[in-house]
């Protein structure tokens, strides 16, 4: 059937069976309860929500800020990376983007290898600002410290309802402390490289910055 119509003018009739406008609820002790309040408390409800979105726009800022001064920094190295570690880098992008279209349900077998080109200017990003994190750590001693640690974890676990638990579960998993350590550890090289750069405050948006911009 298709091919029979191909090229030639349709026309279609349409039955409307419903008109929908969404309606926001009312604010109230039981949209509060639909929320996690379990009194019923608006003003708290209030609170929690202010606390959270708080929260979230600190989260948001430092991630934004952190990706500006490693920008910077990588913009700024002028040595050359090791081949071997480009080399390795390239490979590992490779299989990561291989196993995205496997997970994705498309025929990709180990034999296939996606052209190195794709990955060779992220990767040589990421060897370099590798090299130059490392090397800023140790000379200026800027590992992650147990407080600092400690910290990130307690204002992570906030979002939890049961923080202590949260806290507990991440002291026990020696993986999820690691990824800590290492954020924690590139905290520290972007405060301590905000103090050598001119850094200019900009205003965003809320929307801008939360995602929700429209077009």
């Amino acid at each position: 059937y298709v091919e029979q119509l191909k090229g030639k003018t349709a026309q279609f009739t349409v039955k409307v069976n419903q008109v929908a406008e969404p309606k926001l609820p009312a604010v109230d002790a039981e949209f509060a309860k639909s929320l996690g309040v379990e009194d019923g408390d608006i003003a708290r409800m209030r609170e929690e929500i202010r606390e959270n979105i708080g929260r979230e726009v600190k989260k948001r800022i430092q991630a934004r800020v952190k990706d500006q001064v490693m920008a910077g920094l990588t913009a700024a190295a002028s040595f050359e990376v090791p081949r071997s570690l480009l080399e390795g880098e390239i490979a590992r992008m490779n299989e990561a983007a291989l196993q995205d279209l496997r997970n994705r349900g498309m025929t990709a077998g180990k034999e296939v290898q996606l052209p190195r080109e794709i990955f060779e200017g992220r990767a040589r990003q990421r060897v370099t600002l590798g090299l130059l994190v490392s090397e800023l750590v140790r000379r200026n001693d800027l590992g992650a410290r147990p407080e600092q640690v400690r910290k990130v974890i307690e204002e992570h676990a906030e979002s939890f309802e049961q923080p202590a638990e949260m806290v507990r579960w991440f002291y026990g998993q020696p993986e999820r402390m690691a990824e800590v350590e290492a954020i924690v550890m590139e905290d520290n090289v972007v405060e301590w490289s905000l103090g050598k750069m001119q850094v200019e405050d900009t205003a965003t948006p809320f929307e801008e910055l939360m995602g929700t911009k429209k077009a």
